[in-house]
């Protein structure tokens, strides 16, 4: 932001401009006061570098068919998100299914080991 304060000048110009302001004016001056000059003076496309001659549709279409691309990468990456997703989520319901079946057994080998554990007191009271 400085710079470019700097580089503009007092009627607000930039320094590159100015240089093809003055040039013009001279050219200007130059065919008023010498007729005979006029054709060996540059014409003014010449003198002015050209920041863009095309009409610009190119980047247009460029810009465009980069964003088509990165909407259609975008959507296949979230079609393959969802696809995880739900994947997951199956493979979630069996591990759930034996988790559950696991639980009942483990219940199972509690009570078993309870029934063992009064047996065995049983016995042992008996002994005594």
């Amino acid at each position: 932001m400085n710079g470019s304060s700097r580089d503009a000048g007092p009627h607000g110009i930039p320094g590159d401009r100015r240089l093809y302001v003055v040039d013009s004016i001279n050219d200007l001056h130059k065919l008023h006061l010498c007729p005979d000059e006029s054709q060996t003076l540059f014409p003014r496309e010449e003198k002015i570098p050209a920041v863009r001659t095309t009409s610009g549709n190119g980047s247009y279409r460029l810009f465009f068919l980069g964003l088509i691309v990165v909407l259609i990468v975008s959507l296949v990456l979230v079609s393959f998100v969802l696809f995880l997703i739900v994947r997951t989520g199956s493979k979630m319901d069996t591990v759930l299914r034996r988790l559950a079946a696991e639980g009942k057994d483990i219940d199972d080998l509690k009570k078993l080991n309870s029934m063992i554990v009064k047996r065995l007191n049983q016995v042992e009271s008996k002994q005594h």
